[in-house]
């Protein structure tokens, strides 16, 4: 058995899809700087750190959050408000680092939630689900024994019956539901949304990964906890929760889809399209850290020519750095 969600497509809802799908394209297919890729990704995290954690909290600035990640040791503040920073940058990392994997496990969520709530955990132990009743505002979760069936019910769903969703409804789907099960005794607001961060990422729509929802949640935190609430009050009829998760995704791409207009006016020179070969290379290189020539080529799937092509103008934009001696060279990014 597994998870069921219930919801209607309204005329408004599919408006948003198509919405999001047109403003998506057009970012897509942008020809965007190479070497301007980099400075978004960096960008993104740092306002989805920031929104996450500020929504349940942490009273950090979105510039302290930004110094956060580079020179830590700079920002005199409380060591719980950094942590939980800090955390949620590994949690991003972690998530990207694992964005084309096909399926989700207890594992996995046992994996990111310890990486996002540890050290920061008022009651229970990260990294596994709680042995505890809990109550969320008006909100009464499962009680503790049914919370690793009702996630295996929604990992199945999202395993297998969610690809035939458009990741803008799966995504927000995961979000709500996870929400509702609670399934550790903290922490659950930030995992959630890296999860449904994750399914966006997974699913390839977002395969640059610059687009930062969280903000928008963040900035009218009241009309999203009501939009959660509003599902339970509609007898778990999930329509109004997609409506309203559609409305936030299509905001964010707009917003992207400003900031490159920006970029490209503020820019001059040679503007390259990332050819799919390239995004991959790029991805292999956040993932390990470093690749030798060998190591492109066999992991790319290309031949030796093939890699230097790849390689070539990602290093002349910058993008991209040779390191080592010419026999033990390796590519990291810059």
């Amino acid at each position: 058995m597994s998870y069921q969600p219930q919801f209607q497509i309204t005329p408004a809802l599919l408006a948003r899809v198509e919405a999001i799908a047109a403003v998506r394209e057009r970012i897509q297919s942008a020809t965007v700087q190479v070497a301007w890729i980099p400075a978004l990704q960096k960008d993104t995290r740092a306002r989805n750190a920031h929104s996450s954690t500020a929504i349940e909290g942490n009273p950090l600035t979105l510039e302290e959050v930004r110094l956060v990640e580079s020179r830590p040791e700079l920002l005199p503040v409380a060591s719980r408000a950094r942590r939980e920073v800090l955390n949620y940058f590994a949690a991003l990392h972690h998530v990207e680092k694992h964005a084309a994997k096909k399926r989700l496990t207890h594992e996995d969520m046992f994996k990111l939630h310890a990486i996002m709530a540890g050290e920061v955990m008022d009651q229970g132990e990260a990294g596994r689900y709680r042995t505890m009743r809990v109550r969320v505002g008006p909100h009464v979760p499962p009680p503790p024994e049914d919370v690793s069936g009702l996630m295996f019910e929604l990992l199945e769903w999202w395993n297998k019956k969610s690809q035939v969703l458009s990741p803008v409804l799966s995504s927000a789907i995961v979000h709500y539901q996870f929400e509702a099960i609670h399934p550790f005794a903290d922490g659950n607001g930030r995992t959630g949304r890296a999860l449904a961060l994750w399914e966006l990422y997974r699913r390839g729509f977002d395969t640059h990964h610059i687009f930062s929802v969280d903000e928008y949640y963040w900035e009218d935190r009241p009309r999203y906890y009501t939009a959660l609430q509003a599902v339970r009050k509609q007898g778990e009829d999930l329509t109004s929760w997609l409506e309203y998760s559609a409305e936030g995704l299509q905001q964010t791409l707009e917003r992207v889809w400003q900031r490159v207009q920006q970029l490209t006016a503020s820019k001059s020179g040679v503007k390259l399209v990332l050819r799919p070969k390239q995004e991959q290379l790029l991805h292999l290189l956040r993932a390990r850290g470093s690749l030798s020539p060998r190591e492109v080529w066999e992991g790319i799937g290309i031949s030796k020519q093939g890699a230097m092509d790849l390689l070539r103008p990602l290093v002349k934009a910058g993008l991209v750095k040779r390191v080592g001696t010419l026999k033990t060279g390796r590519y990291v990014l810059k």
